[in-house]
């Protein structure tokens, strides 16, 4: 549904939770500006070992991490492959550029958005790039109301679609970047059985850093 120029899915139905959409411009956005949250990922990719740092978020989703990696100077190549997923961050970027923000405005500009499947990028693409992040889905350990809502779209959209976070992160690893990052339950396995170089622990969330290269 487009409500005063914004798009959103509504799941219909008794006791369906409420509108999805992706605003960028939203307090909550801005609140994680200082977050905890953003130091472990910027840590976990990299960020101040290099200028212009480039990052492929493999599994955009409705791009909160990408917003956070992007507003922490890092170019960001956003690739969601659903293609409802990807219309409501499309309409979201677009809202976001529309707004007299500067600072967000600066922050969106380094966030370009590829409909479709990570792997279907051409390899000048993926070799520009110097890391890959992965996020797959699980459950969350955040059971605030936005959370909840967008957990029950991504269930939806998603049944009957095999999972292949295991494959995605065995692909990620033959590319040439200099590392991949996997966003992982605090206590779970790594993904796939394979061991990072290290791992960025929080108290909810890890990130499995697999380093393939320096990044200079």
């Amino acid at each position: 549904m487009v409500d005063e120029n914004r798009l959103a899915l509504q799941l219909c139905g008794r006791k369906m939770p409420g509108a999805v959409s992706v605003d960028f411009g939203t307090a909550g956005m801005r609140h994680r500006r200082g977050a905890g949250h953003n130091e472990l990922l910027g840590r976990a990719v990299g960020v101040g070992k290099k200028p212009g740092l480039a990052v492929i978020d493999a599994t955009a989703g409705l791009g909160r991490d990408g917003f956070v990696l992007a507003d922490l100077g890092v170019n960001v190549r956003l690739c969601e492959r659903h293609p409802v997923v990807a219309a409501l961050l499309s309409a979201g970027l677009a809202a976001g550029t529309a707004v007299a923000d500067d600072w967000l405005n600066a922050v969106l500009a380094r966030m370009q958005l590829t409909e479709g499947d990570v792997r279907e990028l051409p390899h000048d693409e993926v070799a520009a790039a110097d890391v890959i992040y992965l996020d797959p889905m699980f459950p969350p350990r955040d059971k605030t109301a936005a959370v909840k809502k967008e957990m029950a779209l991504f269930q939806f959209l998603l049944q009957g679609v095999p999972a292949d976070a295991d494959e995605l992160l065995r692909w990620a690893l033959q590319k040439p970047v200099a590392r991949v990052v996997v966003k992982r339950p605090a206590k779970a396995e790594p993904l796939a059985g394979l061991q990072p170089s290290h791992a960025i622990r929080g108290k909810a969330v890890r990130y499995d850093v697999y380093v393939l290269a320096g990044l200079a």
